[in-house]
């Protein structure tokens, strides 16, 4: 079992009240009631905090106060308050410390935790919150210790490579932010037993084979049993392994240069 020393990066270990939430989470279920995602439910419960993606406080400066915990995703947040005294949470870069500093804007300097247009930027810059589309939110690379790197800029759009490794056109103007995602230790953190991962909301993952033929493609038999297809399948007889499930006409292809390093398939 290993974990992550937060000593030495959290700075406050309660949130800050007025941009919290409670509720109900939906643990892997849709609209009607019925499991969409299986192995979920559960867990701790959790405050969910406000987390500012859109940054649309454009050529206002932001100190950094608390960096904290959040339940909710992998990597630290920070809580920072503008020149205007507004304050928000921010997804915090790597090495991002207390009384730090940053801008949202066209002209701001290419440093750590400053936010800026993609076509402001030269090749091999390593960028995170990075948005889709113009005004509409950071998207891309919000996870523990992820980036992505800046290629190339042509014909309105710039060329990035995801930490997939894919290599996708976004618009030059839309914003993210330079650095990488805090907490890249994170990918290192071994659970080491079935309480921890009950707390985190996860639950048991059943064979297969140790279920009945109604529940699985895969059930039944006497004693233990191969899976009996040519082919994996999934619970709903979805074919798994290998293959594509990216939909052929999804409007975003035209936007995808080379699709991302994938397992050799027979």
């Amino acid at each position: 079992m290993t974990g992550i020393n937060y000593r030495e990066f959290i700075t406050s270990n309660e949130p800050h009240k007025p941009l919290t939430l409670g509720g109900k989470r939906d643990v892997g279920r849709g609209a009607k009631g019925r499991i969409s995602t299986a192995h979920k439910g559960g867990g701790h419960r959790r405050m969910y905090r406000l987390v500012d993606f859109t940054y649309n406080k454009f050529d206002v400066p932001a100190t950094v106060e608390t960096i904290e915990y959040d339940p909710n995703r992998t990597g630290f947040i920070a809580l920072v308050v503008y020149k205007d005294g507004e304050r928000r949470y921010v997804l915090a870069p790597k090495n991002m410390k207390v009384g730090d500093t940053f801008i949202v804007s066209e002209n701001a300097p290419v440093a750590t935790g400053n936010r800026l247009p993609l076509k402001k930027l030269m090749a091999g810059t390593f960028v995170y919150n990075i948005e889709i589309h113009p005004k509409g939110g950071a998207k891309i690379a919000r996870s523990a210790g992820n980036f992505c790197e800046v290629l190339a800029s042509d014909a309105g759009f710039t060329s990035i490579k995801l930490p997939s490794g894919e290599i996708r056109k976004v618009n030059e103007n839309s914003y993210a932010t330079i650095g990488a995602v805090s907490n890249d230790e994170n990918q290192l953190v071994q659970l080491g037993k079935a309480g921890r991962s009950r707390w985190l909301g996860i639950r048991p993952t059943v064979r297969g084979t140790a279920m009945n033929p109604v529940d699985h493609p895969y059930g039944g038999g006497e004693g233990r049993q191969g899976r009996g297809t040519k082919r994996a399948k999934t619970r709903t007889g979805k074919i798994t392994g290998g293959h594509k499930t990216r939909t052929p006409k999804k409007y975003s292809n035209v936007f995808v240069v080379s699709r991302r390093p994938g397992r050799k398939t027979r």
